[in-house]
């Protein structure tokens, strides 16, 4: 046991989100924003999780002014959104016979590209409070040439609604429930939860389609 201890001890620990948000700072929170949503690698990125940790900890400690931290989100959602956007109308279908890896998962952007053709664009806005979805559905969108001009309004729109969201989430319940912050990881289980449950209905919807139907 001291052996595997000794080991465990030299592997560089991962920070936190709390830790993400005291060190990023705005600089940091917009980097992760624009990385989740505009660069493919950015899928594994906690985004939900991270924008609500940075508004309980503006609230918390006041270190972080919410009328200046929306506003920068919101342009680097828009701006990751726009740079994926462009991956996909630049890339083509080829992205789409691209081998999945570690750093690419081609089984996520073939499900938003089938959710982007039974909703359209408003998957654009949708996509933004689903995990792997709001990384991918800007390059389908692209893919699928979607004029410029409209896919600019569905990204300034979910762009909104998404960081607002979730950093008020974040920030209310911070100055309505004193010391939330010491149990955060609470608050964060719930919102993975929440944004996981779109994914968790359309695996349940999968699995009855393929069973046959009983016979009477």
């Amino acid at each position: 046991m001291t052996h595997w201890t000794a080991v465990v001890n030299l592997i560089p620990q991962l920070p936190t989100l709390e830790e993400i948000v005291v060190w990023g700072g705005y600089v940091g929170l917009c980097a992760i924003i624009f990385s989740e949503t505009g660069l493919l690698v950015g899928f594994f990125l906690p985004g939900d999780s991270l924008l609500v940790t940075a508004g309980l900890y503006a609230a918390a400690t006041g270190k972080l002014d919410v009328e200046l931290l929306i506003p920068l989100l919101i342009l680097a959602a828009i701006s990751g959104n726009a740079v994926g956007y462009l991956i996909g109308l630049r890339a083509g279908h080829a992205l789409y016979n691209r081998p999945q890896s570690r750093f690419f998962r081609r089984d996520q952007l073939l499900k938003t590209r089938e959710f982007y053709e039974r909703y359209g664009g408003i998957t654009i806005v949708m996509a933004q409070f689903m995990p792997f979805a709001r990384t991918f559905a800007p390059v389908v969108a692209g893919i699928a040439e979607m004029k410029y001009r409209r896919f600019a309004m569905f990204n300034v729109g979910g762009a909104i609604g998404w960081i607002t969201s979730m950093v008020l989430i974040g920030y209310y319940l911070g100055r309505s429930i004193p010391g939330i912050e010491r149990h955060i990881e609470y608050v964060i289980a719930a919102v993975v939860f929440v944004s996981v449950l779109p994914l968790i209905y359309k695996y349940i919807q999968h699995r009855m389609k393929k069973q046959p139907a009983t016979k009477e």
